[in-house]
């Protein structure tokens, strides 16, 4: 059983459900560097506003702010958790390895989402975010909007400051260049951890084809 799970993936591919539903089978905390820099912002903390400087604007924030977000949880809630969306840079990778290794706990699955630009754009055009839990839905699927409360805890549902178009093309282009290389860098340095899989196809066939990797350890 793999305890220690990283998902990568472009913006809308599902990796926040995905990173959710193994999170409940498997007992273990998801962690999103997204939702907990929402959080900071939505408290309007020093961290908060530093962070919605870059991600209003489309930018990922800096490796320096992404690694001090992640240590500061790991250093509290400890090395048994599901990764949403990080590392999204190779330098955030091996700085994560490197952790990892000095406590003895290293990644033992790694999962590559891969979704067609096209359906991104239409799955970020039509998502809706609840800032308090960092749960998403979609206004087409759930048959919301904005203002409606949050399935799961009630708040406010919203639009993020990043989920439009122009914002978009930004996050693709910073994806392409930093974020597409971290699943070569795993699949050149531990190729038996890294599994690609299809987002574009329904959650449950997603989330079937993730936990026969988490199960078996000879896939």
């Amino acid at each position: 059983m793999k305890r220690r799970i990283v998902l990568l993936g472009p913006p809308a591919s599902g990796k926040g459900t995905q990173a959710d539903r193994l999170s409940t089978l498997l007992g273990i905390p998801h962690v999103s560097t997204g939702a907990l820099l929402r959080s900071e912002c939505t408290r309007g903390t020093p961290l908060g506003i530093e962070a919605d400087s870059w991600t209003s604007r489309g930018f990922l924030v800096p490796d320096e702010l992404a690694i001090r977000v992640i240590m500061g949880w790991m250093g509290e809630h400890g090395t048994n958790l599901v990764f949403d969306g990080f590392p999204r840079s190779v330098p955030q990778a091996r700085q994560l390895d490197a952790a990892l290794a000095s406590v003895d706990a290293p990644l033992d699955l790694i999962i590559a989402l891969e979704l067609g630009d096209a359906e991104i754009l239409r799955r970020v055009t039509s998502r809706l975010t609840c800032l308090n839990c960092g749960a998403t839905f979609s206004t087409s699927l759930h048959g919301l909007a904005v203002k409606n409360p949050c399935l799961r805890c009630g708040s406010p549902l919203e639009r993020r400051n990043d989920d439009s178009q122009e914002a978009l093309e930004q996050r693709m282009k910073l994806y392409r260049e930093l974020t597409l290389p971290v699943a070569d860098y795993y699949g050149e340095t531990v190729p038996n951890l890294l599994h690609r899989i299809s987002a574009d196809q329904p959650s449950d066939a997603v989330f079937e084809q993730i936990t026969k990797f988490v199960h078996h350890s000879d896939l």
